[in-house]
């Protein structure tokens, strides 16, 4: 379990909703969602019971059909999994929520009845998607979790001291030194290159072979364009997606839709670039005439750049055609001795 900067925010959550909201957790896939939750309840509660809606049973999933006996659902709850609960000391965590819309949409009276926490875990792109016929509950704070960020990253190398000195250093406007700041950019080019994502960092903990956290990240890749494939099966999402290196790299103002997507406008494409963006996958940037206060009322949402949500899938992405068995790019990117145009990397 890697320390997570969102494991505060949820702590937060507890102490000051006091029962009163159930927490969704949304994010992409792989960011370590579930992990995190399940950390925080095992830490900050009595007992909790884990729904992973992923492997739970038909049975487990009904329950939720039905409302009119909540004391019904608490007990065959405790007795699949074997954990009594208790009043306010105990959790009851959603996972993969989106699975079981029914539960996401129990939400609303299991917050009234009072007796218990709710924490949801949920994949962005399905979220959004699977809420057909069912009330989305009110009574549901929302907080979203990205990749590890590079502090993140360095506390998970069991470095805690580089990035307060960098802050220090900052703070009192003095300058670093050369022979430091040569290490502390080869520092973040190696962050560039494996990413936030858990599984990523884990893989280059344990091996320090750049090449295995690569095939780490083209998997993930696969899972996400598997994903857009069932939302979007002509393709289109896909094919924006792994563009996003190219638009990058011809340095030009805005992402050319026509150039990916033959003969189409990006105001033909304004629901895809939305789904992008709720997958979690994507940030984009927006052309905005006027950058003043109320500057989203001046966003033109056919100008626009896209970005992956992680910089180490970026790299991955860009060099996607090639099969990497051995170090040498990630090597040459690493001694920042790699002639590219790739702005974002660096």
């Amino acid at each position: 379990m890697f320390k997570r900067k969102i494991y505060d925010r949820i702590l937060e959550w507890k102490n000051t909703s006091q029962g009163k909201t159930a927490l969704l957790i949304e994010g992409a896939r792989r960011v370590g969602k579930s992990t995190v939750v399940e950390e925080f309840v095992k830490r900050e509660y009595e007992s909790y019971i884990l729904v992973d809606f992923y492997t739970a049973s038909q049975a487990t999933k009904e329950l939720f059909n039905d409302l009119s006996d909540i004391n019904y659902i608490f007990l065959q709850l405790q007795l699949t999994y074997q954990t009594s609960l208790v009043e306010r000391k105990s959790c009851i965590v959603f996972d993969e929520v989106q699975l079981c819309p029914q539960a996401r949409q129990a939400i609303k009276a299991l917050v009234k009845d009072g007796r218990y926490d709710y924490i949801e875990t949920g994949s962005l792109i399905s979220i959004h998607k699977n809420v057909k016929n069912i009330l989305i509950p009110s009574e549901e704070r929302k907080i979203h979790m990205y990749p590890m960020d590079y502090e993140e990253f360095k506390w998970a190398l069991d470095d805690y001291v580089s990035i307060n000195i960098i802050k220090q250093f900052y703070d009192d406007k003095k300058p670093i030194g050369q022979g430091l700041h040569r290490k502390l950019m080869r520092d973040f080019r190696l962050y560039m290159l494996v990413g936030g994502m858990p599984q990523a960092v884990t893989t280059y903990i344990e091996t320090n072979d750049l090449s295995k956290v690569d095939k780490v990240k083209r998997d993930i890749l696969t899972l996400y364009e598997d994903d857009f494939r069932k939302i979007d099966p002509s393709g289109r999402l896909s094919a924006l997606f792994d563009a996003i290196p190219a638009q990058l790299m011809g340095n030009t103002s805005r992402y050319k839709v026509s150039s990916v997507l033959s003969g189409t406008r990006p105001s033909q494409i304004l629901e895809q670039i939305s789904e992008l963006k709720d997958s979690g996958t994507v940030n984009v940037a927006y052309n905005v005439n006027d950058p003043g206060v109320g500057m989203a009322q001046f966003k033109n949402l056919e100008k626009f750049k896209l970005f992956t949500a992680d910089t180490g899938l970026f790299i991955t992405l860009a060099f996607k055609d090639k099969q990497f068995t051995e170090n040498d790019i990630y090597t040459r990117i690493l001694n920042d001795k790699l002639q590219t145009n790739l702005g974002y990397v660096y």
